[in-house]
């Protein structure tokens, strides 16, 4: 997996027209991945793994490791594994010991997508009900296109995971076969500070993508 440092002036992919599982809300790290921190498999803790603070993400053949940066704080905002078909965009956030935050959230992300004039629609994955987002994007070309996006919330111990898919892995199933098995894959790694509930998780940049320009 490659490394590259993405500034706040970079686009998410957008793409033209056409284009069951459990969720930890009771506190435990959900079945298959991904993993919290403490929880890691023994077959899987030798796992290489790029270390961001909150998320230990496994490098994976012909993918990037990009990051999301405010360049006026120099704080690590999301990370994004992009490959030729599209993206995962991750980001982890404080949950409650008890609950399930997903629900919660899920509703606020639907609104924000119609206040944007948008469309979102609930559907069944791998790790439970998911949000599948539409929006109408305007390309480079000036032709009118659809940015689809496939959100998937996973609650884990004092953990969300949201993992944003874009591109064909959106839209297809086929192709977001493999983008899941990535996200099976991730460690959460959420320290012992008290944290408010809903706080995004603090990233850091790794050497590794310091020394790419």
């Amino acid at each position: 997996m490659k490394f590259r440092r993405k500034s706040d002036a970079d686009a998410a992919p957008a793409t033209l027209d056409g284009a069951e599982g459990t969720d930890g809300a009771d506190g435990t790290t959900p079945a298959g991945g991904p993993f919290d921190i403490d929880e890691v498999p023994a077959d899987l803790a030798d796992v290489e793994r790029v270390d961001l603070g909150s998320l230990l993400i496994a490098g994976t053949p012909g993918l990037e490791l990009r990051l999301q940066v405010d360049e006026k704080s120099g704080a690590v905002q999301s990370a994004l594994v992009t490959g030729e078909e599209g993206a995962i965009e991750l980001r982890a956030f404080a949950a409650p010991r008890n609950g399930d935050l997903w629900e919660e959230v899920r509703p606020q992300l639907a609104a924000d997508v119609a206040n944007r004039g948008g469309t979102t629609t609930e559907r069944e994955g791998r790790w439970g009900t998911e949000l599948l987002c539409q929006l109408a994007v305007t390309l480079p070309d000036g032709q009118t296109g659809t940015q689809v996006s496939r959100i998937i919330g996973v609650n884990g111990p004092r953990w969300l995971l949201r993992a944003t898919l874009l591109g064909r892995p959106a839209v297809d199933g086929e192709v977001a076969a493999s983008w899941e098995e990535s996200i099976s894959t991730i460690v959460v790694r959420r320290g012992e500070a008290a944290m408010p509930v809903g706080e995004a998780l603090p990233l850091t940049l790794p050497p590794q993508a310091k020394r790419v320009s």
